[in-house]
Order: C-alpha cells, then sequence, then structure tokens
C-alpha cells in the first residue's frame, strides 16, 4: 500500500511538468485554417527540391498540423545553426531584466584581460545592441580568422572595426559569440545553465545540447540543437509577448525591442526587391524581419520558426535545402491563404502528414559482385586524411562500411530499399566544421543508411545524419582490383565532389 501511495504522491508532483512538455492540440478546422492549403504545402515540397525534414503549424497556441518525414522523429533534436542566435539574444533579455547588464554597456568592459594594445576609437564605442542588430562595423565576416582561433573572445576584440557600430548591418555570426562569452562572464553560468530556469524549464524544454569553444563558452551563433516542438515553444512564447501559461517569464517590453525593425539589410533596395526578398525587411534583436508583418529565427539549410502576428499564428520548418527564399515563397504561396480560409480536409491531412517519408534508396542486388567485395581491404593510394583505407561486406540486402579515418574505424550500416538506423561518432557534415572543438562532447551522432547499385560497377551509399539538415553520399565505382571512392554532400556537391584512389591490400 505505501508503494502505490509513494507512487501517486510522485505522480502528483511531476503531473504539472508532464502537462507542460506538449503543446495543445487541434484540427485546422477548429481553428479556422484550410487543411487543403497545408496539404497544398506538403504537395509544393515534395514536388521541389526542398528536402523537408519536419514541419509544425500552431493557431491560437495549438497544433494544427505537425509531420516528420522518415526517418526523421518527434523525439529527435535536430541541428539549427543560426536559430541559436534567437535563443542567445534571449538570454540577454533575461540579463537585462535582471539588470546584470544594459544593452548600451560597451563590449570592451567585460574582457579587459583580452583586448588588444591599441584600442581603436570604433572597438571603444561598440555596445552590446551592436551585436543584437549585426552591426558591430565589420566590412566582411571574420569567421574564419575567430573560430579557428583558440581565443575566440581575444581574437574578435582584435578584428578591425572599419565603420562606425550600429551604421552597417553585416551578418556576424562572431557577434552572437560574443553575446554568449558576456552572458558567461557576467552570470558565471553557460547559455543553457542561465536559460535553464528562466526559459527552458517553464516551457518544458529538455534533452538539448549547444557546441562550445576550447574554454566552454557556448558558440552562441550556432551549435543549438533542439526537437520541433520545442522549437514551436519557443516561438508561441514570442507570440504571447513573453507570457507562458498565465505567467511573465520575459517582459513584454523585451518581446517588442527585440522583434521590431532595428536596422535595414539593404536601405535603398526597390519596392520590386522589397516585396520579393525576406532577407532585407530588416533585422531586428538576433531575428529576421519577413514579409507580411511576420518575423523569424532563422537556420542555414532551411531551419524556421516563423511567427505571424496577424495570422496568430506559428510555423515551424526544419529542412535541407540551398534554396532559403525558395522555401519560404511555399509558406507565402499555400500556408498564408490557409488562415482564415476553410476546407473538409482534416481527415485526409492527418493521414498524409502520418505517412510522410523520404525515400530510401533501392536498386536490385548485385550478388557476383556482393561476393567478390566481402573481405576484400581497400587502401587509399592518394594522399588525403578524410580516409585511408575501407572495407564492404553484404549480406541479405544489407551492406556494412567500415573506413579508418586517422587512428578511428568507423563502421556504416545500410540496407537495401530501406533505412538501417544506428548511431556514430564520427562527426557529420557541418557548416563549422573549421571551428576550434567543432562538436567536442556532444552525445554519438544518430543517422540512417541505405544503398544502391546504381550500375553493375557503382554502389551508392546514403547517410542521414538525422539530428542534423545533412546528409552524405559514398559512391565506390569499382574498377578491376582498383576503386574510385567520391564524397559529395551539401559542402562537396556534384561540382565540388573529393574522389580518392584505392586498391585491394
Amino acid at each position: 500500500m505505501k508503494v502505490y501511495t509513494i507512487f501517486f504522491i510522485l505522480f502528483l508532483v511531476y503531473l504539472p511538468s508532464i502537462a507542460q512538455s506538449f503543446l495543445p492540440r487541434s484540427t485546422p478546422k477548429d481553428q479556422q485554417v484550410s487543411s487543403q492549403g497545408i496539404l497544398d504545402f506538403v504537395d509544393a515540397v515534395e514536388s521541389s527540391n526542398h528536402e523537408v525534414h519536419s514541419m509544425m503549424v500552431l493557431r491560437h497556441g495549438k497544433v494544427i498540423a505537425e509531420g516528420w518525414w522518415d526517418p526523421y522523429k518527434p523525439e529527435l533534436k535536430h541541428t539549427m545553426y543560426s536559430v541559436s542566435k534567437s535563443f542567445t539574444a534571449t538570454a540577454i533579455g533575461f540579463a537585462v531584466a535582471e539588470k546584470k547588464l544594459k544593452v548600451t554597456d560597451k563590449v570592451i568592459s567585460f574582457f579587459p584581460e583580452s583586448l588588444p594594445k591599441t584600442i581603436s576609437p570604433n572597438l571603444a564605442k561598440l555596445e552590446i545592441k551592436d551585436l543584437l542588430t549585426m552591426s558591430v562595423g565589420h566590412d566582411k565576416s571574420f569567421n574564419q580568422e575567430v573560430f579557428t582561433s583558440e581565443n575566440w573572445v581575444e581574437a574578435f576584440l582584435n578584428m578591425p572595426i572599419a565603420n562606425k557600430p550600429g551604421t552597417k548591418f553585416l551578418y556576424n555570426t562572431s557577434a552572437s559569440y560574443m553575446m554568449s562569452a558576456i552572458i558567461q562572464k557576467v552570470t558565471g553560468q553557460t547559455l543553457l545553465d542561465y536559460l535553464e530556469p528562466r526559459l527552458l524549464k517553464p516551457l518544458g524544454i529538455s534533452g538539448l545540447d549547444w557546441e562550445t569553444d576550447l574554454q566552454g563558452i557556448q558558440t552562441g551563433g550556432w551549435g543549438i540543437r533542439v526537437k520541433t516542438e520545442d522549437m514551436a515553444k519557443f516561438g508561441q512564447l514570442f507570440l504571447q509577448k513573453g507570457n507562458w501559461e498565465g505567467k511573465q517569464i520575459l517582459p513584454e517590453s523585451w518581446i517588442e525591442e527585440a522583434t521590431t525593425l532595428k536596422i535595414l539589410q539593404e536601405p535603398d533596395a526597390s519596392p520590386e526587391k522589397m516585396a520579393s526578398n525576406d532577407w532585407i525587411q530588416g533585422y531586428a534583436y538576433q531575428m529576421w524581419r519577413s514579409r507580411h508583418n511576420s518575423y523569424r529565427a532563422d537556420g542555414a539549410f532551411g531551419q524556421y520558426i516563423l511567427i505571424l502576428p496577424e495570422k496568430d499564428a506559428v510555423i515551424i520548418l526544419t529542412s535541407e535545402t540551398n534554396d532559403l527564399q525558395g522555401l519560404l515563397d511555399l509558406v507565402w504561396k499555400n500556408l498564408l491563404p490557409a488562415f482564415d480560409a476553410s476546407s473538409d480536409q482534416d481527415s485526409a491531412l492527418k493521414d498524409r502528414l502520418e505517412k510522410l517519408s523520404l525515400a530510401p534508396l533501392q536498386s536490385e542486388i548485385n550478388p557476383e559482385i556482393e561476393r567478390r567485395l566481402n573481405g576484400k581491404n581497400y587502401t587509399i593510394t592518394s594522399f588525403v586524411d578524410k580516409i585511408s583505407a575501407f572495407s564492404l561486406n553484404f549480406q541479405e540486402s544489407v551492406c556494412i562500411l567500415n573506413y579508418v579515418q586517422g587512428p578511428n574505424t568507423y563502421r556504416f550500416i545500410f540496407g537495401s530499399g530501406r533505412w538501417i538506423k544506428d548511431e556514430t561518432e564520427k562527426v557529420g557534415p557541418n557548416l563549422f566544421t573549421f571551428a576550434q572543438n567543432q562538436q567536442v562532447g556532444l552525445a554519438p551522432f544518430k543517422i540512417a543508411g541505405s544503398y544502391a547499385w546504381i550500375d553493375l560497377n557503382t554502389i551508392e551509399l546514403k547517410l542521414w545524419y538525422i539530428e542534423s539538415p545533412h546528409t552524405e553520399i559514398i559512391r565506390i565505382k569499382l574498377e578491376g582490383e582498383k576503386a574510385i571512392i567520391t564524397f559529395i554532400n551539401s559542402f562537396e556537391g556534384e561540382g565540388k565532389k573529393v574522389s580518392f584512389e584505392a586498391e585491394i591490400e
């Protein structure tokens, strides 16, 4: 009896946190949204070159449509790239509300130990608000110079500031990092630790992680990995002006300040360009203004938290696309008109969203060559640090690739006509692989693999890193006792693919 009593007490204690871990659900019809418009968006995405991984649509605070393209799943995190910046700016908002700092504070005041010998007038003028609005005054990106150094704060402060701070927009990820460093300096906590009781716990967000530099400072401008629904909660908090379940957790005045126009990217843009481009509508505090009086947190390759105050709506997308404007254009064409419209397709929409899937590779098996390859080891003969040796093994429509990179041997499993899910310690394709400490300390990366023979002598292995936007294709062409192995991804596409020669040992 005592055991049941203890269990019941624990249930009551944890019930509030369980209840707040998921957003309320509804239907498009009940929230005056056309389910046909959402279906049209899914159709448009699937007939385009955009690879969307998840979507979530909220209206009046309720999720009315959600879907994940298998092998992506609701419980998986997703690399958010520059959506991270909006979380970093929110930490600044909490620090301002707690009077730990002001946006007019001078950046150099936080780092006396890291200043250059000569402090230029523009560096002396640089304020936190200039970091927030991407108006540091740099005349080019210094990402490479800053993030390849051992001390990023010191490197940033040593970069020349050509223009008066606050006068010119230049997208600046190192500026976002500096805000993370400032938060850690004034609070003694990392961004995540500082945000935990203020933002994450109230919203029921858990299980996320964030990349760090060599000093243990989280990267700020990129590197956060969160679930799709966590993105939705963040967007809904902003839509609700900082109020969550009746409690004002972030001041409404900060939300207003953080989301309204602060600087134009192209002040002289023509009306025609302004009408068609979501990247010149103005910049706020680490958020982009968008067309249709909306604003967004925005990450590379199509990670979006799109907030539409006039529609009382939030739209979330995770994806891998090189045409960021094209994906937003599909939102404006299909989803925007769906609000305040009607159609009786809720059941069809629900069924469609439950069956979303990215197609695995599939082909006829190649038994003769597969038997010949089993147990054969190939050594790379062209000089390379990416891979030095590999082998392939086949059994019942499963391919196992082992390859050696430096001191490490990695093993990947691929299915024919299906994915095989696994995890790996190997860091996958990433926009910031050049940065010191890149993804060190993160949990093993979840992956899904499939393979196909694209001709009698060429096998293609496709590896989805399913907690990131990215896919890697490994193509192996057999030429007698030799082989050519080629790597293709978003950074090494068909025009920049990297190939290496190999021969059987």
